[in-house]
């Protein structure tokens, strides 16, 4: 089995802990030898692979190309694969773009059997899937601990991609909404209600817009690639989602909160968000 990633606390503290401890724990899950062997068996065969069909029939080759891109979950539908590579990106139309989900569309941008000059892998291209791979799945393993630590890793990764591709204002906020896992870190970390993801996409990117410039100072998603700023949403989030757990003995502030009422006669969220702040800020 790869080594299980460690994060003693949930919330901000975990968060904290796991920054301080990942490139040593990531170190250790790369080094796994189940882990090993799939990579070596994707360098060594991904080069015979010279259409789709080829692709999908070799399960193993197939989980670490889907891996690389997050998409593990999606290893037995094999004809759907097949349906989004073959179609390509190119055209406005193809099914993978149909899809609006950032993860299938660079799946497909990558194994290109469906755009022009199809699908030839290189070296550089090998290790580019290899090192996404990798880091996809040391997310995944941490999601086994805490979700919510997969999220904010994903959410850091891509967004501070995204942040720094030059795109124009409405096609960065399109693009992170195509990303579940950036969406829902933004859900929550903008605090909005369940029914966001129903309303119109126009209508999202509004809101998002609104909610950036008035919490970051910018209506653009390169705000995030300020160091300062991508810490101040993934907090806002470990935040968010503490409220929704709500309050445990390894949140800062607890025995205040169980003295000043807990689930009784309490304050209320706004409240225990007030005390989570002032002691995150500490």
């Amino acid at each position: 089995m790869p080594f299980a990633p460690v994060i003693p606390l949930s919330g901000v503290g975990g968060w904290n802990f796991l920054q301080r401890t990942q490139e040593r724990q990531e170190a250790l899950f790369n080094k796994s030898p189940d882990i090993q062997r799939e990579i070596e068996y994707f360098k060594e065969n991904i080069g015979n692979i010279t259409s789709s069909a080829d692709l999908v029939a070799d399960r193993r080759l197939l989980s670490v190309a889907l891996g690389a891109f997050g998409l593990s979950d999606e290893v037995y539908k094999r004809a759907y694969v097949r349906t989004v590579i073959d179609g390509g990106t190119e055209e406005t139309g193809s099914f993978a773009n149909r899809l609006n989900n950032t993860q299938y569309i660079n799946f497909a941008e990558f194994f290109s059997f469906g755009n022009e000059g199809g699908f030839e892998i290189t070296e550089a291209g090998t290790d580019e899937i290899v090192e996404k791979f990798l880091a996809r799945e040391f997310e995944e393993s941490v999601g086994d601990v805490d979700d919510t630590m997969r999220q904010a890793l994903w959410f850091k990764r891509e967004m501070g991609e995204l942040s720094t591709s030059d795109y124009s204002r409405t096609t960065g906020w399109l693009k992170a909404l195509g990303s579940l896992p950036v969406r829902a870190v933004l859900e929550s970390a903008f605090n909005l209600p369940t029914e966001f993801s129903q309303i119109d996409l126009d209508r999202q990117v509004e809101i998002l817009v609104d909610k950036a410039k008035l919490l970051f100072g910018s209506d653009s998603i390169d705000i995030f690639s300020d160091p300062d700023k991508m810490d101040d949403v993934l907090r806002r989030f470990h935040l968010r989602e503490q409220i929704n757990a709500g309050p445990s003995a390894t949140t800062p502030g607890y025995t205040a909160l169980a003295l000043l009422g807990g689930t009784g006669n309490g304050f209320g969220a706004a409240g225990i968000l007030n005390i989570l702040l002032s002691n995150a800020s500490n």
